[in-house]
């Protein structure tokens, strides 16, 4: 059984996996933009405006995330920005293998997915801004 600190070890290690992983992304969309994203959400229904979400979902949750503030709020952004990347871009690839390799052809969309929501359910840990004081860390 883990101990308190090897816990909260644990935590900081998830947290800065997921979040530093999926900044990158939001990062590229802040510098390159988000135009290309809205006829996707067009091709299933959904308003283009909903794109926007993708610099909360990509860059403002991952950096709560990180930073160890509100994970247990930041981390379902996370994944629901995560739904809609699997949704919109890789729906076709769900259960398929990489030709390169033999991945799973979703693999870092799904492990940034479950690594967020495994956030939700721990919390952040005391290894972050807020000490995990607040029942949202």
């Amino acid at each position: 059984m883990a101990t308190g600190k090897s816990e909260d070890l644990g935590k900081l290690l998830l947290r800065i996996s997921v979040g530093l992983v999926l900044i990158f992304h939001g990062y590229f969309k802040i510098v390159n933009g988000i135009e290309w994203i809205k006829p996707m959400l067009g091709g299933v229904g959904l308003p283009g405006f909903l794109a926007y979400g993708v610099y909360l979902g990509e860059f403002v949750a991952p950096l709560m995330v990180i930073l160890g503030l509100r994970t247990r709020i930041a981390a379902p952004v996370i994944v629901i920005n995560m739904v809609m990347a699997i949704t919109l871009a890789h729906r076709n690839q769900i259960f398929s293998i990489k030709e390169a390799g033999g991945g799973w052809a979703i693999e870092l969309d799904a492990l940034i997915l479950l690594g967020a929501l495994a956030l939700f359910f721990l919390g952040g840990g005391r290894l972050g801004i807020t000490k995990g004081k607040n029942p949202w860390d």
